[in-house]
């Protein structure tokens, strides 16, 4: 009888005891039905006056979608109006990962042009607080060949190890510490490899812990950013946690799987250490 519920004891207490840290980690932002938990927002129109801004959960011709691709379900951004859907929460110290796919449509002024998108995080601020499109962020470019580029988004400035030659700066570990933007670096640098896929899913990774952040294409590390701040006031101020955002940029995209998790560390390994 003792043996018994001693047993009985240690399946209770087994049940009871919280799961890992691994286990309980990923959530996902995307519920495979629909856009809750995002909310959309569109520009002005191209070609269009500054009176004819779209706005806050308003999509007219149907530029954010739910559609079946491959046999799975994908948030489908058509590009038509540039803008961006964006969390309604805000994220701080997390791993975030999903896979995107470019469509086949472009529109103007870019139907000539790369198909562009790109993934904006620490977004705070108003929207469209960049040419009526996106907010104050830092981004980590999705453009056909650049995927993992770092640009600056209305205000917002890091740090960054480069090599300079002709044209943009381009992250190197260990390289010469620059600030981006600047008038010696400009607003863009390079990735140091390029880890796309063409013509297929793509995987991408964001670590941010502080105001670190590494950008990962299909595991192939492409750039390190340290002292994330933004310029308020004229001013610099930490810009370590924010909404994300996935732009809408002249061109058919398709994002799934998206999903994140709170840490502490960023791995060694990704920071080259």
């Amino acid at each position: 009888m003792r043996l018994s519920r001693w047993f009985v004891l240690v399946g209770v207490l087994s049940v009871a005891v919280p799961a890992t840290p691994a286990e309980q980690e990923w959530r996902s932002l995307f519920n495979g039905k629909d856009l809750t938990g995002w909310d959309t927002w569109l520009g002005v129109p191209h070609g269009k006056g500054k009176d004819q801004l779209i706005g806050l959960n308003k999509d007219p011709i149907g530029v954010y979608s739910v559609v079946d691709v491959d046999g799975k379900p994908a948030i489908r951004i058509s590009g038509q109006v540039w803008g961006a859907i964006t969390t309604t929460e805000e994220f701080e110290n997390y791993h975030l990962k999903f896979e995107f796919k470019w469509g086949e449509k472009k529109w103007p002024p870019r139907e000539k042009q790369k198909r562009d998108s790109g993934l904006l995080y620490h977004c705070v601020g108003p929207q469209g607080a960049q040419g009526s499109y996106w907010m104050r962020s830092q981004e980590l470019q999705i453009q056909e060949g650049d995927v993992g580029d770092y640009y600056p988004v209305a205000g917002g400035v890091a740090d960054v190890e480069v090599v300079r030659g002709k044209g943009p700066a381009t992250y190197k570990k260990g390289g010469e510490k620059v600030t981006v933007p600047s008038k010696e670096i400009g607003g863009r640098v390079v990735k140091s490899v390029d880890g796309e896929k063409k013509g297929e899913w793509n995987t991408v990774e964001l670590f941010v812990v502080g105001r670190t952040s590494v950008h990962v294409v299909n595991g192939k590390v492409n750039m390190v950013l340290t002292e994330s701040r933004q310029t308020v006031k004229g001013k610099d101020e930490p810009l370590t946690k924010g909404k994300l955002q996935l732009q809408s940029e002249g061109a058919e995209v398709f994002y799934r799987n998206i999903a994140i998790r709170p840490i502490t560390k960023i791995p060694d390994e990704y920071l080259g250490e």
